[in-house]
C-alpha cells in the first residue's frame, strides 16, 4: 500500500524535472517551419510572377492587409551591425517645452 502520510520525507537528491529533454533553444519548431514552407509555396503559385507578382497585386486589391502585412515585416528587417549600431534619436523643435 503506498504512502499517504503528508509528512514523509522528501526525496533526496536534485529534481531536474524534464529539463533538458525538449527541443534545443533555438531550433524552430516543426510544424511552424512547415507551415511557413507551405505559405511561400501556395504564395509562389498563386501568381504567374511568383511571391512578388502575388504581393504586388494584394498590395493593390487589399491595401489594408497588406499594409498589415509590410507593418510586422518591417520591423524584423531594420537592424544595425557591431560596428555601426543604431542610435536612435529624439528630439522636439516645440520651444514650450
Amino acid at each position: 500500500m503506498a504512502n499517504t502520510d503528508d509528512t514523509a520525507a522528501p526525496k533526496l537528491g536534485v529534481n531536474t524535472g524534464n529539463r533538458g529533454k525538449g527541443r534545443p533553444k533555438g531550433r524552430p519548431n516543426k510544424t511552424t517551419t512547415a507551415v511557413k514552407e507551405a505559405i511561400i509555396a501556395a504564395a509562389n503559385a498563386a501568381h504567374d510572377d511568383g511571391m512578388l507578382g502575388y504581393l504586388t497585386q494584394q498590395a493593390n486589391d487589399n491595401p489594408v492587409a497588406f499594409m498589415t502585412l509590410l507593418g510586422k515585416v518591417i520591423p524584423l528587417q531594420i537592424a544595425g551591425d557591431k560596428e555601426n549600431p543604431l542610435q536612435i534619436v529624439i528630439s522636439h523643435a516645440d520651444s514650450r517645452l
